[in-house]
């Protein structure tokens, strides 16, 4: 479908405009839509961005943070289910199993890393991988099996930073442990739980806005979240920022 064009889009984001320099080149990426019930309501886990940081300073987002190709050797309680891996090697660029692997943990790492909040099941874990050393003293092993693909969306070309960026989704009920100090970096600050209807009024990335927008919209007809579901893939193609389905 059309969307908005390059420029009307630039304007919106003017912030986030590189002043000068080469076009940047997009970089795996991954954020965990962490959600929960709380009576009628389904609460979403949010945290504010410090502002010193370069890219989206002071935004409210969710956990998450650049792929780390090594991530796909971390060995895992069940692995993707097959709908949910097919979906993440869809679209545009190659995208193999091992990438989408590796992608997927990258989702539940930054999770910890930024919320303390370790998705998996107890069991005893162990690695030589200095980011994953706190699931081993925890004696949590990572699963993927209860994480959806919501979305994806590429930064348009012009911007300070550029990613492919895949937004998953898992439910609290697959935190095995939650430290009470939080994650072990200081990416976010104000770590809080909002219904779905306050989180997008929240200050948020128009791109969050619109991905809480096709999360809500999921929820009203797949309320368990489905393995296999649609995905909205946002992008720049001849010159408009668009939204396609995978």
């Amino acid at each position: 479908m059309d969307g908005i064009s390059k420029a009307e889009l630039d304007r919106l984001e003017a912030r986030e405009m590189v002043k000068s320099g080469a076009p940047l080149r997009p970089r795996d990426a991954a954020t965990l839509i962490l959600l929960d019930r709380k009576g009628d309501d389904v609460l979403v886990l949010m945290g504010r961005r410090h502002m010193k940081h370069a890219f989206m300073p002071g935004k409210f987002v969710f956990p998450g943070g650049r792929t780390d190709p090594a991530d796909s050797r971390i060995k895992v309680a069940d692995e993707l289910h097959p709908d949910e891996q097919d979906k993440l090697r869809a679209g545009t660029g190659r995208v193999s199993i091992t990438r989408a692997r590796a992608i997927a943990l990258s989702a539940i790492r930054e999770t910890y890393e930024e919320a303390g909040l370790l998705i998996g099941r107890r069991s005893p874990f162990s690695t030589t991988k200095a980011d994953w050393q706190g699931f081993a003293e925890h004696g949590v092993a990572p699963a993927l099996g209860c994480l959806r693909f919501i979305a994806r969306a590429v930064t348009p070309p012009g911007r300070v930073r550029r990613f492919d960026t895949r937004f998953l989704s898992a439910w609290r009920s697959d935190v095995a442990v939650e430290l009470p100090e939080g994650g072990p970096t200081n990416e976010l600050e104000e770590l809080v739980w909002l219904p779905l209807a306050d989180a997008v009024k929240a200050d948020i990335p128009a791109i969050t806005q619109s991905v809480l927008g096709d999360l809500r919209q999921r929820l009203s007809v797949d309320p368990g979240l489905e393995p296999g579901g649609e995905v909205p893939f946002y992008r720049m193609f001849n010159q408009r920022f668009r939204r396609d389905i995978l």
